[in-house]
């Protein structure tokens, strides 16, 4: 960067990416070739056009994980290089992918296209698992142990799970737990209380958020769901994700002001 730019760059961006700032025009296509094809790094940009998207770890790592993440991700990447690299949008376009409602790079809140991973069927309940967790089975720690060591007291089911359900969806009877998975909303924390006793459902793929953005004066808005469900296909190139993404940003680009994020849009016109 000391040869084709100013030999500046910023380190402090959320993503982790390193920034370079300042170069001259005909320095641009030398620096991308440079980069891209003696150095092997992939490039996004910082203007008005679609920013690296960043997923978690998924499948990889995680039991949660409703759908592969790196997979998608590493796709949308190679498939839009050009919105990647050329700026052609009124505004930055951020997508983030998380594979379960954990959110654990905070999509809902960070992504103007947020991919959470859900399910359609029920939640696998193991009765005999749940009793263990009751009778404080010392090899079925509440949390996965997370808070061994910290001493709360004895679990306590109906404080600590059904009682903190969002919907009241849940019911313990002494000796059987019921969910009553219509009124679910995939919220997570009775699956990470009782990891070895309920497991997401088999019926899985995720859903499309859209809108998040966190401005300085108005605050953060979280995503607003557009897509309750789609199949995460990866044999037909996520065809129906593909569709949706490419019919927002027709729209967004058509329709929104300068500098006007997509969130931004569908607020304005409602």
């Amino acid at each position: 960067w000391e040869f084709r730019g100013s030999g500046l760059t910023n380190m402090h961006g959320s993503t982790g990416d390193i920034i370079f700032l300042g170069t001259t025009t005909p320095q641009l296509e030398e620096v991308f070739w440079t980069l891209t094809h003696d150095l092997k790094q992939d490039l996004g940009g910082s203007g008005s056009n679609l920013r690296t998207p960043s997923d978690c770890l998924g499948q990889s790592r995680c039991e949660y994980s409703c759908y592969d993440t790196q997979a998608i991700c590493h796709f949308l990447t190679n498939e839009y290089q050009d919105e990647l690299h050329r700026p052609a949008f009124p505004y930055k376009f951020k997508f983030k992918f998380d594979g379960c409602p954990n959110c654990c790079v905070a999509s809902i809140a960070r992504s103007d296209m947020s991919f959470i991973g859900t399910w359609k069927d029920r939640i696998r309940i193991d009765q005999d698992a749940v009793n263990k967790y009751v009778e404080k089975d010392p090899a079925y720690p509440a949390n996965a142990g997370a808070h061994k060591g910290r001493d709360w007291g004895p679990f306590d089911i109906e404080k600590e799970v059904t009682d903190l359900c969002p919907t009241h969806c849940m019911k313990w009877d002494g000796k059987k737990l019921h969910i009553d998975d219509a009124n679910c909303t995939r919220c997570m924390h009775c699956i990470n209380v009782m990891p070895r006793a309920l497991k997401i459902g088999k019926e899985t793929g995720c859903s499309i958020l859209v809108g998040a953005k966190a401005p300085i004066l108005d605050g953060a808005q979280m995503g607003s769901l557009l897509v309750p469900f789609v199949p995460v296909n990866p044999d037909n190139d996520y065809e129906e994700i593909t569709e949706v993404i490419e019919n927002i940003w027709d729209w967004w680009m058509e329709e929104a002001k300068n500098r006007e994020r997509l969130g931004e849009l569908i607020k304005r016109q409602g």
